[in-house]
């Protein structure tokens, strides 16, 4: 009695991987890969080539120099509190814009998103004429580090509640309902059942709101100071460099500052795909 042999496998198409699926196509693909190269990549690979021409021993050196430490522990520093400012305050307001019916409320809406209108450097005339020296309301936060903070939420403001808002908009109301029907308190409710659907959204937010902070310059260059170990920025820094015709410094520190900036998008990215994978896995 002969035996049925199973059918051989369906051989896969040599160079598989390199098919393109999608409405786009490999032309579409193609041209935005070579925008995308024209726009970031090639610049930030002449960066890196230019950071390194004394070598190694260089960039390090460069790096690592007392000063440079010290504007980065300053940027650092800050561009954290202004990031955990942002994700509270943030949420916040997203919350009002989406659940709350107020006068004015379109007015509202349309102002978060003065701070990618703006120009920074106009953000920090304002704040110089309004907590400077000369202070109309007797504050005066003119090279501080609370001075810093305040021109850094004015103009990271947007991230988290743009990232927020729309996820807010979709959370299921009757999910909540059910839940205050059944005597939990408001807390509770917003705790284990809002937000871990908005967390993905928060940390996104977040992060892009440090990630902004930390490279900002036209906000803080008049308020801030620029007092080295205390209000000097890193980007600050970067252009004292370039003023006294130290380039390949200027440039290190870009390289450093663009490695923090990128390690703390991708950790947080990572964190955020993690929420949305057992939010969904919950459910």
């Amino acid at each position: 009695m002969k035996l049925d042999k199973k059918p051989p496998a369906p051989r896969r198409p040599r160079w598989s991987w390199l098919r393109v699926t999608g409405s786009v196509g490999p032309f579409g693909i193609g041209v935005a890969v070579m925008w995308l190269s024209i726009i970031v990549l090639l610049p930030l690979a002449a960066l890196t080539v230019s950071s390194f021409e004394d070598g190694w021993s260089g960039f390090w050196d460069a790096v690592t120099a007392p000063s440079a430490l010290d504007s980065l522990k300053v940027t650092i520093g800050v561009s954290v509190i202004v990031a955990v400012i942002n994700v509270v305050m943030g949420t916040l307001i997203a919350w009002v814009l989406v659940r709350d019916e107020f006068p004015g409320k379109g007015i509202v809406n349309a102002l978060i998103d003065l701070p990618f209108a703006l120009p920074t450097i106009v953000a920090s005339i304002v704040l110089l004429s309004l907590y400077g020296p000369n202070s109309p309301v007797d504050i005066h936060l003119n090279a501080t580090q609370p001075g810093l903070v305040v021109a850094l939420a004015f103009v990271t403001l947007p991230f988290v509640v743009r990232s927020v808002q729309p996820v807010l908009i979709e959370v299921d109301k009757e999910v909540e309902q059910a839940s205050l029907s059944l005597g939990a308190s408001n807390w509770i409710t917003f705790r284990r059942i809002v937000l871990p659907t908005l967390a993905p959204a928060i940390i996104s937010g977040g992060g892009l709101a440090f990630a902004r902070a930390i490279g900002e310059y036209g906000s803080v260059v008049l308020i801030g100071g620029n007092i080295p170990r205390e209000t000097q920025m890193t980007s600050q820094y970067i252009q004292q460099q370039i003023e006294v015709d130290r380039p390949i410094n200027a440039a290190a520190v870009s390289v450093a500052l663009l490695v923090i900036s990128f390690v703390s998008l991708l950790v947080l990215r990572i964190l955020a795909e993690r929420t949305s994978r057992k939010e969904e896995a919950s459910r």
